[in-house]
């Protein structure tokens, strides 16, 4: 078998007079030659607890052929992968998994359900280590790698290593990540459309330096200012009140804000009155909610930023957005918009930093590209899911995307056939949240690529230590879930899928 590469975007399997040359084992692929690759690691492992680098603890798996490599596809590159194959069993198919923040690393866990599953998989450093953008500083290249190359070359890669060991290729290959991972997901199915048939992209950080550029923002009027933080006991008094005004909305008064773009919730319903300081805002304090509940627009694009959606306060800290969200906007800020390493917050120049920030970044981490043509007319098939409790990134950035697919394929049908959105009320960043937030996408979308089954409804349960109390269809967007009258409001039979 000769491995042959055309420019940067293609790698294919050649197969001379119907004959396959593959690594007879697993230890033999050791000398596998791949174009700007070197394997480093080459081993079977054996059945049972299996304790990955830099986890604390281990996990059950069956036998596999665990495969690294570093890659180089330029001269500043060092892209680490490792590939998971299983020993028997294997269904045929490839999954590669996303990473989180700046976050310079293999996604072993995710690696390891994947691989429980049947599949062969793979995940990336991204080309650095650690979990700050220090690495970009003075090195575009490795941006690059960070915004997008690693995730490509990885998955070139993967796709000869596993055509090499099973002595063919995978029948099937997807994606499946949150977060940052939502974010590789989007940027692969905008630039390489014929890499993956089905992508799972959850939570994505696709506008990536808005979201910095919101978390820096509200940073600077909070960090010196302690009179117009929120403490925790407010954001839930905040919480509440939010839930109690947007909650019936949807017809059912369940604790959920179904549709919190529909929400009119004003924070100054809860400003303290005369000399009251219990249960309420200070006037700094409404100031504040609003802030973190605006957004803001690019001036140069017109394009607006959001903020968070009511429902999201119990997620909210006294700065502010997430501590993950704080940091990511800063390191964007110092290693990638001005590099500068002693940037801080309090410059942050408020609109005219945010085109800055769009404009240094040119499409390098950003996945905003609402063009998915060319995926879509291949086959591909997209399932992206957002909790709209998220405090961490925005959930009207994933409604935004999806309104401007639309706009950009021109029918709700050519885009609906292929790309499907997902909102989970009450969920928080990737999972958790006071609503249902457990489900298969995976199983979903294989039914959707393998059999045509498009996903009309994923079931989506949450539990309270350990059992589950509470089910209920997540709908595609813009569908809601519609109680039909009768039955447990607990239970997703109940529930009906309707267009608002």
């Amino acid at each position: 078998m000769t491995f042959l590469r055309a420019g940067l975007c293609a790698l294919v399997v050649v197969f001379l007079g119907g004959r396959t040359a593959a690594a007879s084992s697993c230890a033999s692929l050791s000398t596998l030659d791949l174009p700007n690759a070197t394997i480093t690691l080459a081993q079977p492992v054996a059945a049972g607890p299996f304790t990955a680098p830099g986890q604390d603890a281990a996990r059950a798996l069956p036998a596999f052929c665990r495969v690294a490599a570093t890659l180089k596809p330029t001269a500043d590159s060092d892209i680490r992968i490792e590939v998971w194959m299983p020993a028997s069993g294997w269904n045929g198919k490839y999954q590669a998994v996303g990473n989180g923040a700046f976050n310079g690393s293999i996604a072993y866990p995710a690696m390891m359900t994947a691989l429980a599953r049947g599949y062969a998989t793979s995940s990336t450093d991204t080309g650095h280590t650690g979990n700050t953008a220090r690495f970009a500083s003075g090195h575009r290249e490795k941006a690059i790698d960070f915004g997008w190359r690693a995730v490509h070359e990885m998955t070139l890669a993967s796709k000869a290593i596993i055509a090499a060991h099973y002595e063919s290729a995978p029948r099937y290959s997807y994606w499946n990540g949150c977060s940052a991972g939502g974010r590789q997901a989007m940027k692969e199915a905008q630039r390489f459309p014929a890499d993956f048939d089905g992508i799972i992209a959850g939570a994505p950080g696709l506008d990536w330096t808005g979201r910095a550029s919101q978390a820096v923002r509200v940073m600077k009027a909070l960090e010196h200012n302690q009179p117009a933080r929120l403490t925790p006991e407010q954001t839930q008094l905040l919480h509440r009140a939010a839930i109690e005004a947007c909650d019936a909305q949807d017809g059912t008064k369940d604790g959920l804000i179904a549709d919190p773009a529909q929400c009119r919730f004003d924070p100054s319903a809860l400003r303290c009155q005369g000399r009251d300081a219990g249960a309420c805002l200070s006037a700094a304090q409404v100031e504040t909610a609003r802030l973190i509940y605006s957004p803001l627009t690019n001036p140069k694009t017109t394009r607006q930023i959001a903020g968070l959606a009511p429902g999201s306060e119990l997620g909210w800290t006294p700065t502010g957005w997430t501590a993950s969200a704080r940091a990511t906007g800063v390191d964007q800020f110092r290693f990638l918009v001005f590099d500068d390493p002693a940037w801080e917050p309090q410059r942050f120049a408020g609109e005219s930093d945010v085109a800055i920030a769009e404009e240094a970044d040119a499409g390098t981490i950003n996945a905003l590209d609402p063009n998915l043509k060319p995926f879509i007319d291949r086959g591909g098939k997209l399932i992206h899911y957002h909790g709209w409790s998220d405090p961490q990134i925005s959930p009207f950035n994933s409604t935004q995307y999806y309104q401007r697919v639309l706009e950009a394929i021109g029918s709700q049908a050519g885009v609906q056939h292929a790309y499907r959105l997902f909102m989970a009320p009450g969920m928080g960043h990737c999972g958790g949240g006071e609503g249902p937030n457990t489900f298969d996408m995976v199983g979903a979308l294989e039914q959707w690529v393998e059999h045509g089954q498009a996903p009309d409804r994923i079931v989506a349960a949450h539990a309270t230590g350990g059992a589950v109390d509470r089910t209920r269809p997540l709908c595609p967007y813009p569908q809601l879930a519609v109680y039909n009258g009768t039955g447990s409001m607990d239970e997703a039979a109940s529930f009906t899928c309707k267009a608002r």
